[in-house]
């Protein structure tokens, strides 16, 4: 079974901080010339990552809004940001559902109004209030 893109993009991710983790170590424990030899090695390697990585990103099926990069470029965490955009999604659905409420009701009246001042169309306004999802 071939690999999910997602799944491919982590493990290229760990091998890039893999990479990082012991490059810093080297230099941190850095001895002169006789170590030089493995932090060229890992520097190499995290080149060779670093190219993978950016040949399979292109293939990536998923897109992130320009908003979320904005956001983590200044340095903001990005699950405050969906957070912020749930609560705006539920604010406008709450929104959405308070006029639906309001045409529904306005709706219902307007057909009691109709029928009783136009009985020859009363079953002409049932038929489309039941079709509109009305109470009769």
């Amino acid at each position: 079974m071939a690999e999910a893109p997602v799944d491919i993009i982590e493990r290229q991710l760990q091998e890039i901080i893999q990479d990082l983790y012991e490059i810093s170590v080297q230099v941190y424990g850095y001895q002169g010339p006789e170590t030089s030899e493995a932090l060229l090695h890992k520097i190499k390697s995290l080149t060779q990552h670093l190219i993978q990585i950016s040949h399979t990103i292109p293939h990536f099926p998923a897109s992130i809004p320009p908003e979320v990069i904005e956001y983590v470029e200044s340095g903001r965490n990005p699950d405050i940001y969906t957070r912020e955009f749930v609560e705006l999604v539920q604010k406008s659905n709450e929104h959405m559902r308070g006029k639906m409420l309001a045409f529904g009701s306005f709706r219902d009246v307007l057909a009691e109004e109709i029928g009783s001042g136009l009985p020859e169309l009363k079953e002409e306004v049932e038929r489309v209030v039941r079709e509109t999802g009305g109470r009769k």
